[in-house]
């Protein structure tokens, strides 16, 4: 079995290129020479001020380097991917920061035994140096009902304790205040993962075999196994599962929550999951809580704290009052750290009420006039038109598109039929337009409806009762094709709807000089320019529309689009023909 396929250059090199590119990117952060450490690139600001170092193996981007700037941490340190950064890496950290006028050095420890030894001798050659230097050790995974000696995992949850102690260092707290605050912080967070996928550290294996179709709960990380093994269920289910399970009181690891409480929430992408899913999942955990009577104050949704290309989500759970959520609305500079809103997510009426538009126009409340039984009648004689080509045209479509062209002519059609025998047809033809651009848009569907309805609409406005002679219609016609190729971006010879219509409107625009005797002789000729045009598409190659995905050598029967256009204006011709 082969290592997982990676954009990278080399495993070896991966980390040391993410952190120049993360640095590179960014005009407020620094890399440390000689070791793996980003810092603030401002460390002067730091004088009289407490620093924030964290840091970790790296795989779980964009944490620690993301969350470097003003408001958040002084600096992060990373190891190779989910190993632990070295002693000597996190003392120079330390020692950066000290020596930048720093009145203390506060330590945030994801709960991993490497962490914890690294930083932990990191911290003691500190005090050897004379740095004030103090440790906060995350520990709120909500996974394990009995968790071993070495404890809970630190999760997703730690980056709100960077955010808390950031705004508190940023204010000019003493080490010790930063501690105990976020010691008590500390105690109302949770977090609990759930994955779809393992994850494979480059040039490895995947970490752990995960079948399709099923999902982890509970897992850590770097990949650790989780609690639960089920099959993948709806987002709702999922989010519901998770939240009983991080606040169920018979588990040692639960997060106490009541109705009444208040939270900040962190829905976080452990890698893979696109933003679609996450909003979902975002939307899910929102009801979920509120549901239980759960104030939910914040929310943040996006990647925060990954591993590597897992396909997961893990919610973070962070008890709230009034000082933690000024802490957290606090601004920061760092990277990574998104925009969120200060308003409280519960209570907020989120649903717009569209403005009162104009109705469209309804004909019933149109009278009839002259010309309502004319055309009445051509309009029924293109309905039953299209309603026969159906299959011609949906075999037409088959060669070059989805085969469904002549269906959508036909619910068109029938749409039409049904309107015209519930409604008289108005008077003025503008009106009509725009009431079958209505239909049309509304029934047809697909790129077709659009097509129609901009045609329609587009030529509304050049006909009325009192401006409806053929010289009007040719104007219409004129209009209708012009919108169709602004917005449409076909034209002529693109193999489409319009290498029939605009030579018959080219045509059609003879009748501004034609005499009253000479005008059934111009339309005649516009359906023949019609006929040719869409006869003409078997010899083109389709640059519009999706038959321009198809190899132009598999495309020899002519457009459907334009054939249907042909038999439009042939039904026309055909119609007024049978008035004389």
């Amino acid at each position: 079995m082969e290592p997982k396929k990676k954009l990278i250059n080399s495993a070896d090199n991966c980390v040391d290129e993410a952190l120049c590119g993360l640095v590179r990117a960014s005009g407020a952060l620094s890399l440390l020479k000689g070791h793996r450490v980003v810092l603030r690139s401002d460390l002067g600001n730091l004088r009289g001020k407490v620093a924030l170092l964290s840091g970790g193996g790296s795989g779980h981007e964009p944490a620690h380097g993301g969350y470097v700037g003003a408001g958040m941490l002084s600096a992060a340190v990373a190891g190779g991917v989910f190993a632990s950064p070295p002693p000597a890496s996190i003392l120079a950290a330390i020692l950066s920061l000290h020596n930048a006028g720093a009145s203390g050095v506060l330590l945030i420890v994801k709960n991993y035994t490497g962490d914890r030894l690294n930083f932990g001798l990191a911290a003691e050659q500190a005090r050897n140096h004379g740095v004030a230097v103090d440790m906060v050790i995350v520990a709120e995974d909500c996974a394990f009902d009995q968790p071993s000696k070495a404890g809970r995992r630190g999760l997703c949850g730690t980056i709100f304790i960077h955010k808390l102690a950031g705004a508190l260092a940023e204010e000019g707290c003493s080490l010790d205040q930063i501690v105990s605050q976020v010691t008590e912080v500390l105690k109302g967070i949770g977090t609990l993962g759930v994955s779809l996928s393992p994850c494979s550290v480059p040039g490895s294996l995947p970490s752990f075999d995960l079948p399709p179709g099923d999902m982890e709960l509970g897992l850590g990380i770097h990949g650790e196994a989780g609690i639960q093994r089920s099959k993948v269920a709806s987002a709702d289910k999922v989010v519901n599962t998770m939240i009983d399970h991080m606040t169920n009181p018979d588990s040692q690891s639960h997060l106490p929550l009541k109705s009444g409480d208040s939270v900040v929430v962190c829905v976080n992408n452990l890698g893979a999951l696109s933003c679609l899913e996450m909003a979902v999942v975002t939307r899910a955990a929102i009801i979920c809580l509120e549901s239980r009577g759960v104030e939910v104050a914040r929310v943040m949704s996006g990647s925060f704290m990954t591993s590597l290309e897992m396909a997961g989500v893990s919610l973070t759970l962070m008890k709230a009052n009034q000082e933690t959520l000024r802490l957290f609305d606090a601004k920061t500079s760092a990277p990574a750290w998104p925009t969120v809103s200060s308003v409280c997510v519960s209570g907020r009426s989120y649903i717009t009420n569209p403005e009162a538009t104009s109705t469209p126009p309804q004909a019933d409340t149109h009278s009839e006039g002259p010309l309502s039984p004319l055309m009445r009648q051509v309009l029924g004689r293109i309905c039953s038109t299209l309603l026969e080509k159906q299959e011609e045209l949906n075999s037409l479509d088959r060669a070059a598109g989805d085969g469904d062209c002549g269906n959508t002519h036909a619910q068109a059609a029938r749409a039409i039929q049904e309107w015209l025998q519930d409604h008289v047809v108005p008077g003025c033809p503008g009106k009509l337009l725009s009431v079958l651009a209505g239909l049309v848009q509304e029934k047809m569907g697909g790129s077709s409806g659009a097509l129609y309805s901009l045609f329609l609409t587009a030529a509304a406005g050049h006909v009325s009762e009192a401006r409806a002679d053929a010289a009007a219609w040719a104007s219409a016609m004129h209009a209708g094709t012009q919108a169709m190729k602004r917005y449409g971006g076909a034209d002529t010879g693109d193999r489409t709807m319009l290498d029939a219509l605009c030579p018959a409107v080219d045509e059609l625009r003879k009748l501004t000089a034609a005499a009253p005797g000479g005008q059934m002789a111009v339309l005649q000729a516009a359906v023949q320019k019609a006929t040719s045009g869409a006869e003409s598409t078997r010899d083109l190659t389709a640059r519009a529309g999706r038959a321009s995905y198809i190899a132009a050598e598999r495309v020899t029967l002519p457009d459907p689009g334009a054939v249907a256009v042909a038999a439009i204006l042939k039904a026309v011709l055909e119609s007024l023909e049978g008035q004389k």
